[in-house]
């Protein structure tokens, strides 16, 4: 090993201190962040926020000061039927609902994960990772829809926002704290018999759902469903349980849509999955088909241009304007501005820990001149502070980097692509960036 020698310090200084534009910049960024420096407000300028195509016209939601921006982009999407079938112009599925049973869900999910490695020693890498992270507020397409098809929705009026669902964190860190305490219990005891550990699970699991209900109230087995429509008509329907709700209001084959993702490190056309990445124990499997970006593209176009938002995953904060709402791929030159060389490609940002799925939102439209895509409107659900009233523009170039996924039915792919989807997935590691969404906290 070798250690930084007086020398080379005075070199760095010497170099530093003979470079006007590394005073000048030293100046600004004193004085001001250093985005606002780097920013290309030219880029700004020219970025329109018109769409050939745009589907929304709904206010966003808001999901303060948590991680389930999977589950909101999830519920935006399914709401645009709901509100067709309601012939209501506003509406909301309760956001504290999917919360409550995917804490509830995953509770389960981590303690027999618990179980199934209870024979490797703690300091396996694997178990030290569920045990640094036994509960995360993000998630994933499929997660969602597992928690829809087993525990159904229901309006936000029936379950609605307490201060723990729009500020998780200490909430979350009672649940880590109870969770990590039965995970040292269950590893205790793993000679005892099957029955005697499911038996000491549900005592924990009883224990978790008492936390929950304190924080976010105790979910209804059915609620008195009535509403009064855009016209001013009244509808009664009564009682119903939240799966038939389900069965009432949603108007899409949500639980065939497949996840697509590019992924340039991997081989295309194959199927992939994250280990422990899951929520809901018999559920359906988190499952990617691996595709080249331009697919991603042609989908998500195909989709809005037949009157279809689209659920997406990306890396956020990268390139990105909050005030304006604004990515653009080269939106800040800080590679001018320090006068340094960053050169990560996608693939050796992906590899390199520089880059991963860090939020899921939603594209409800697109702006293609001569064919070809220019820029895309995305819902976000930030509240309506930042971009226009919380809507985002994309520019292309953005999309290129920065993308990484999106839910989609499968009968837009191409026949290879279809059949692909068939195959058994290859497992990426826990840590894998393919799975970050569901550890993110944006």
């Amino acid at each position: 090993m070798t250690a930084l020698t007086a020398a080379q310090l005075g070199e760095f200084r010497a170099a530093f201190d003979d470079d006007p534009a590394a005073r000048i910049a030293q100046n600004a960024v004193i004085s001001t962040t250093v985005a606002d420096v780097a920013l290309d407000r030219g880029r700004v300028a020219r970025s329109g926020d018109t769409f050939s195509t745009r589907l929304d016209r709904w206010t966003v939601t808001d999901q303060k000061r948590s991680g389930r921006c999977w589950c909101f982009a999830a519920l935006n999407l399914l709401r645009v039927g709901a509100m067709r079938r309601l012939n209501v112009e506003h509406f909301e599925f309760s956001q504290t609902w999917t919360l409550f049973w995917d804490k509830m869900e995953r509770s389960n999910w981590f303690l027999e994960a618990i179980l199934r490695s209870a024979d490797r020693p703690l300091d396996d890498r694997a178990v030290a990772f569920l045990l640094a992270r036994p509960l995360d507020d993000g998630g994933q397409w499929n997660m969602a829809m597992n928690l829809i098809a087993r525990h159904g929705l229901v309006p936000r009026s029936v379950m609605p926002e307490t201060e723990s669902s729009g500020n998780t964190r200490r909430m979350n860190a009672s649940l880590k704290h109870k969770l990590r305490a039965a995970a040292k219990d269950l590893r205790g005891h793993t000679l005892d018999s099957a029955e005697s550990l499911q038996s000491r699970k549900h005592r924990h699991l009883e224990q978790i759902w008492r936390i929950l209900c304190i924080h976010l109230g105790t979910p209804p087995e059915r609620f008195d469903w009535q509403w009064e429509d855009r016209a001013h008509v009244f509808h009664r329907v009564g009682m119903l349980t939240p799966l038939e709700f389900v069965d009432q209001v949603v108007d899409i084959p949500y639980t065939r849509y497949v996840c697509l993702v590019h992924d340039p490190r991997s081989p295309y056309g194959r199927t992939y999955s994250v280990k422990y990445l899951g929520n809901v124990v018999g559920g359906a499997p988190v499952i990617y088909l691996n595709v080249e970006i331009q697919i991603l593209k042609d989908v998500t176009r195909r989709l809005l241009e037949r009157g279809e938002p689209v659920w997406m995953g990306c890396d956020v904060g990268k390139q990105m304007a909050r005030d304006p709402g604004l990515w653009d791929a080269r939106l800040f030159d800080y590679a001018s501005l320090y006068g340094v060389e960053f050169g990560l490609t996608k693939v050796e940002r992906l590899t390199y820990h520089q880059s991963a799925m860090t939020h899921a939102m939603l594209f409800t439209g697109v702006d293609v001149v001569d064919g070809r895509p220019r820029r895309w409107r995305v819902e976000n659900s930030w509240g309506e502070k930042s971009g226009t009233k919380g809507y985002y523009t994309m520019n292309d170039s953005w999309f290129d980097e920065y993308m990484f996924e999106i839910a989609a039915p499968p009968d837009l792919l191409p026949d290879h692509l279809q059949a692909a989807l068939d195959q058994e997935p290859i497992y990426l590691p826990p840590w894998d960036p393919m799975g970050a969404l569901a550890r993110s906290s944006c």
